[in-house]
């Protein structure tokens, strides 16, 4: 049992405990709707959402488990996978589309079937960016489409991956419904209120949910394993990102030193042919001649 104080009002988003909490249950499942409906734009409004299995095999028993944070479908019948991903991983997009397949697979009934799918969603909420840090972007949509003529092929199946780290828009810059959700995720954990721009009843149901003073004893020592999981994750990875900077430091300074080396030696044979071609002109030599035996240019020679 964690034994850590606690000095933040509100549970950090990317915990595991703060995200099933918030998004994964059933007693607060019109906040996982607002921020569905949010992300959406308006092209649908969801009404209801229902929650599924997280844990899932393959078509066999002993198949790789799939387990989803959250996995639910609407009141249409379309299924959205929801991830919250804290650190970088290497097969991070493989691991996407392999989720994509049980939701698109346990669609098929017995029986006959005409192969009529319904929508799948798979979100990715991102504690990092997996594109160039030079690119800004945080909203990421990817559907099937025609390399050739740019043509939406498929619209049933969309990956949306929000970049976290790369939403950076202050309260005062915040327009629609989706930024204030974006900002709300961002920044709960070090929030000493609910920001007036959040405005929204969804918005005080969130704080008031999040509000750790209100947890339970259980839910307490529960949030307080969670963080402080999340915190010696966040540690490792800090940390080898520092050994990765530090393996990389001392072998740009080992290769700086040995072409440091090799330009001295360098300058140094040359400072030696500049001398002898310098002798030979005191003795009369011809420049051809001179040439031919340092390998100097007739302007180096005639500069000598």
């Amino acid at each position: 049992m964690c034994t850590e104080g606690i000095i933040d009002r509100y549970v950090n988003f990317y915990t595991d405990f703060a995200f099933k909490k918030l998004f994964g249950t059933e007693m607060n499942k019109d906040l996982l709707i607002s921020f569905l409906n949010a992300l959406l734009h308006g092209r649908e409004e969801i009404e209801d959402i229902t929650y599924l299995n997280t844990e899932h095999i393959g078509t066999q028993e002993y198949d790789r488990r799939a387990v989803f944070d959250v996995y639910c479908k609407n009141n249409n019948g379309e299924m959205f996978v929801v991830e919250m991903q804290k650190g970088e991983q290497q097969f991070f997009k493989d691991r996407s589309i392999y989720y994509s397949s049980f939701a698109i697979r346990e669609q098929a009934p017995k029986g006959v079937w005409n192969y009529e799918l319904k929508g799948v969603y798979t979100i990715g909420i991102l504690n990092f960016c997996f594109t160039d840090s030079r690119n800004k972007e945080y909203y990421h949509e990817v559907k099937l489409l025609d390399t050739r003529t740019k043509e939406l092929f498929y619209d049933k199946l969309t990956f949306i991956y929000l970049e976290m780290p790369n939403f950076i828009k202050k309260e005062d810059e915040l327009e629609s419904m989706f930024d204030k959700w974006m900002y709300a995720i961002r920044h709960l954990g070090a929030l000493e209120k609910r920001p007036d721009i959040l405005r929204e009843k969804i918005f005080q149901r969130l704080f008031d949910v999040a509000e750790i003073a209100k947890f339970d004893r259980k839910e307490r020592y529960e949030y307080e394993d969670s963080l402080k999981a999340y915190r010696d994750w966040f540690s490792v990875m800090e940390t080898a990102e520092i050994r990765g900077m530090e393996r990389g430091m001392k072998k740009g300074m080992e290769k700086g030193m040995e072409e440091g080396m090799k330009q001295g030696i360098e300058e140094g044979k040359h400072r030696q042919l500049i001398d002898t071609a310098r002798r030979m002109k005191e003795l009369g030599m011809d420049d051809d001649l001179i040439a031919h035996a340092t390998g100097l240019s007739s302007e180096e020679i005639a500069n000598c």
